[in-house]
């Protein structure tokens, strides 16, 4: 058994426990598949990374508002032009309505292009009276309830690298190519202040941006120029299949140096592998991505503050985000010591709100679902106790679709 204590290399994390991986049948497979994704191209570089982790470093001082939000979960059969459009297009809104309001910048985040596997509390499941293997994500096996289709198959992986390169190759497009111009997007709040019930909440200030759009054309600031034209777009994931994250770690050719991995701008560690002697935290630890770890309720605050060191020893802005999903029942009482233990040590924190997973509760109908106005009190409490407690509230993280 390894410990951080020892030299890091992006083949290290092999030394450690590593939970949440897949039983893969054949290991030899698994090895060749990982093989052939170490010799294919980058999916991000490594000064696209160093660009969000310096935005991050603003977050972290209030002098910008991190925006993460996507699917829990995609699927390749949702690697579709429309799909991603839309997805991107729900992003842009929110960014372009926090922005007006809160008078500084968002960082544009999306849980897309990468996040292709899912950890699971149990290896099997029970489907229709069957014990099944877990679906964990279409980068391992398929969801349907069959028991072939349930067996880990690592070529899964390869055709997760190809939708994650061509889901990207779109984003790039659309927000490079004039799809995510400020006049675009100010049309879409319009368009739904029109169409939607909770919309005509939002009238007033869509008015407002729109008019701020027709006076800065007026003035002689031209709505083709990139500022206005072309959006910053970054991506991320849950880093859960170590072998797949360790193909796609490079090392930057510049002169700046450093390990990269490359699959994705930010990558986070969940709440069921962020152990501090564990696998995922020992990969994490060396690359330069900035990186998250989700917090939730039933935290130790030793362990978080080991977490913190172990992940960020040079206390560096923009390095690392804390991603707390408390609950609305729960948040009032262990956000506090968690800010206030952070901040009298002077810890570099981009405090990142997710209001989804710890108020999710099971419906009639058997599915998984969450009370709208139970988001929003989590939101609110995140935002009133950080101002409480003289600390930054740096962004939101959600689960969120581009469907209706």
């Amino acid at each position: 058994m390894g410990t951080t204590e020892n030299k890091w290399t992006k083949k290290s994390w092999q030394d450690f426990t590593a939970l949440q991986q897949p039983k893969w049948p054949d290991m030899a497979a698994h090895d060749a598949v990982i093989e052939r994704l170490s010799t294919l191209p980058p999916l991000v570089f490594a000064g696209e990374i160093r660009d969000l982790k310096a935005l991050l470093a603003k977050a972290s001082t209030g002098e910008a508002f991190l925006v993460q939000g996507g699917d829990c979960s995609e699927a390749f059969s949702q690697v579709t032009a429309p799909s991603i459009r839309e997805k991107l297009k729900v992003l842009l809104q929110m960014a372009v309505v926090l922005t007006y309001a809160g008078g500084k910048p968002v960082i544009k985040l999306g849980r897309i292009a990468g996040q292709f596997a899912k950890p699971r509390s149990s290896d099997t499941e029970m489907v229709d009276g069957v014990e099944l293997m877990s679906y964990r994500g279409d980068m391992v096996n398929s969801s349907e309830p069959i028991a072939d289709a349930r067996i880990p198959d690592p070529n899964r992986m390869l055709e997760g690298y190809y939708m994650a390169a061509s889901t990207l190759n779109l984003l790039r497009a659309f927000t490079r190519g004039g799809y995510a111009a400020l006049h675009r997007v100010s049309a879409w709040n319009q368009e739904f202040v029109k169409q939607s019930p909770m919309g005509r909440s939002y009238e007033r200030l869509g008015k407002q941006i729109h008019q701020a759009l027709q006076f800065m054309e007026t003035i002689g600031i031209n709505p083709n120029s990139p500022e206005m034209k072309q959006a910053q777009f970054f991506t991320s994931h849950e880093a859960l299949l170590l072998g797949y994250e360790m193909a796609l770690t490079r090392e930057d050719s510049t002169a700046a140096g450093g390990w990269y991995d490359c699959s994705a701008h930010m990558l986070w560690i969940g709440e069921r592998t962020r152990q501090v002697d564990g696998a995922h935290v020992e990969f994490l630890r060396g690359v330069n991505n900035p990186i998250g770890v989700k917090i939730g309720p039933d935290y130790d605050l030793d362990n978080v503050k080991q977490l913190i060191e172990t992940l960020n020893p040079e206390n560096e802005a923009g390095r690392l985000t804390l991603i707390t999903r408390h609950g609305m029942k729960d948040i009032e009482k262990v956000l506090p010591p968690l800010l206030r233990e952070a901040k009298r040590e002077g810890y570099n924190i981009v405090w990142n709100c997710d209001p989804m997973h710890a108020n999710t509760y099971t419906a009639k109908s058997g599915h998984k679902t969450r009370n709208f106005n139970d988001i929003l009190s989590e939101i609110t409490c995140f935002f009133e106790i950080h101002w409480a407690e003289g600390t930054i509230p740096g962004g939101i993280h959600l689960e969120m679709t581009g469907d209706n």
